[in-house]
């Protein structure tokens, strides 16, 4: 059993102020889309200009924020949003969903192209390989602090929470996620889009490669305590959300590769 690190999770005090780890992890994350956008931008009829590259940044960030928000509330915490309508914006206690700011991000991406001219396919599979590594670094953030934490396990790397109550070893959940949901899903998109592919197939592929890890991560992640299992007695609300993107993930890859299923742009270039 390996020992908790234990991290701070306030990163920077300026008095009054205090600047959180998690705060600065999602900075980095879109610190992150913006070098690699930039990077693809540059290339040679890339289609991207340095200046769509940041707006396209920009939006994404608002959508990640309001949906991931919005979304925390009405997938998990329902109850709250009854009892009390305006705990959806109570941003300072927490709580984003993943789920719910791929949402936010899908409407802001539709409203850029519009705004741009842009076809929203080309837009999705521009802005799909610049996401993993983003979700990488918001792993890392629930790691240090301690939340989200995986199920009891025995294996050599199993860790005690400080804030668990019931003080168990657990599989380190989050860190599993950083490392199939954000480094390896970044480089087999990364590679994926490197080449010419057919419009909307590097859009499927993320929601392919990301339901498919995500599904199997749950199995090592605690339930939610709130909500445990919500089907079949093991299916968590997190395979739930994620089900559903594999089968479309297959539906678009098979529909991309269809001759003129989503026009003749290629992707991410």
């Amino acid at each position: 059993m390996l020992q908790f690190p234990q991290i701070d999770p306030v990163a920077i005090s300026l008095g009054p102020l205090q600047i959180h780890w998690y705060a600065l992890t999602y900075i980095a994350g879109f610190a992150a889309a913006w070098f690699l956008g930039m990077k693809r931008a540059d290339t040679e009829n890339s289609g991207w200009t340095r200046t769509q590259v940041s707006d396209l940044i920009t939006n994404s960030a608002i959508g990640v924020i309001l949906g991931g928000r919005i979304g925390y509330v009405l997938f998990y915490n329902a109850g709250s949003l009854l009892e009390n309508p305006f705990s959806l914006f109570y941003i300072w206690q927490g709580g984003m969903s993943f789920h719910g700011g791929l949402q936010g991000v899908g409407v802001a991406l539709w409203l850029f192209a519009r705004s741009t001219g842009k076809s929203v396919f080309r837009v999705m599979d521009f802005t799909a390989p610049l996401a993993p590594l983003g979700l990488a670094f918001g792993r890392l953030g629930n790691f240090i602090n301690g939340e989200l934490w995986g199920r009891a396990a025995e294996v050599p790397w199993a860790m005690v929470f400080p804030a668990d109550n019931l003080q168990i070893a657990r599989h380190p959940s989050q860190l599993y996620q950083f490392a199939l949901e954000g480094l390896s899903l970044f480089f087999i998109l990364w590679l994926y889009s490197a080449r010419p592919r057919p419009a909307f197939a590097v859009t499927g592929a993320f929601c392919l490669g990301y339901g498919v890890f995500r599904t199997f991560i749950e199995f090592f992640r605690e339930p939610d305590a709130h909500l445990g299992f919500v089907a079949f007695d093991w299916m968590t609300k997190g395979q739930q959300l994620s089900i559903p993107m594999i089968i479309g993930g297959v539906i678009i890859l098979l529909m991309a590769y269809r001759k003129d299923s989503f026009g003749k742009a290629p992707a991410a270039r």
